[in-house]
């Protein structure tokens, strides 16, 4: 199962080079937050690889937890408003809350370290088990990622629905669907496989929602040719 995982974190890498280089070339400030969060899914799914073939160690598991569980989704989300939003202040805003939640979850993390060897001693640990049912570190998730994620796909649905019956916005429309369903995948499917430990199907819906985030940002990132007159 380690090759989906692996897969995954290519396909997140070179996603997330994407975003850097149309940052480079754009200076947007939401490219920037989904080009970081793109970077944290490639890490994230790459310990997963180095945890399914060697085992887990502390740090391991505390880098999974915090960047493909916890911090991934609130910088997508938070990519997601400064591209709605079109405001400095509120930009600005965003960023700072991003940096709060991260400090947030690092602290947390470190305060709950070190684990149970016991605990990861499974292919796919579960957070319950590792840190504890109803921790501060196990609800980390509950309290950042689900708000964030209906944030995410919340904007992505309005923007869908703003560009509705526009044919020059036909393939953005298309795109921005794609990447509601791929963040779907990992947000729901992903994150309930992980929940009781299921390393095989959890392994496959890392790379498939990657792989259909990815096909949605490339089709929303299709220019169309103005028809001729």
């Amino acid at each position: 199962m380690w090759v989906f995982p692996l897969l995954a974190s290519g396909v997140a890498f070179v996603f997330a080079g994407r975003l850097f280089a149309d940052y480079a070339r754009r200076r947007q400030p939401y490219q920037l937050a989904w080009a970081i969060a793109l970077a944290m899914y490639g890490i994230a799914s790459f310990v997963v690889v180095l945890g399914g073939l060697d085992g887990w160690s502390d740090r391991e598991f505390a880098v999974y937890w915090a960047l493909g569980a916890v911090l991934n989704v609130p910088f997508l989300a938070g990519g997601e408003l400064m591209l709605l939003v079109r405001n400095v202040a509120f930009r600005w805003a965003v960023w700072l809350v991003l940096i709060f939640l991260t400090a947030v979850t690092v602290a947390t993390l470190r305060g709950a370290m070190p684990f149970d060897p016991a605990t990861l001693a499974e292919r796919l640990p579960s957070g319950k088990d590792v840190f504890g049912d109803g921790s501060s570190a196990h609800r980390l998730p509950q309290l950042i990622s689900i708000p964030s994620y209906l944030v995410l796909v919340g904007g992505a649905l309005w923007s869908a629905w703003r560009m509705r019956g526009r044919p020059e916005l036909r393939d953005r429309s298309i795109g921005t669907l794609l990447i509601a369903v791929g963040a779907t995948v990992i947000a729901g499917f992903g994150s309930a496989f992980a929940a009781v430990g299921n390393m095989p199907a959890f392994s496959i819906s890392l790379l498939v929602g990657i792989t259909v985030m990815f096909a949605g940002f490339l089709r929303a990132s299709r220019r169309r040719e103005p028809a001729p007159a």
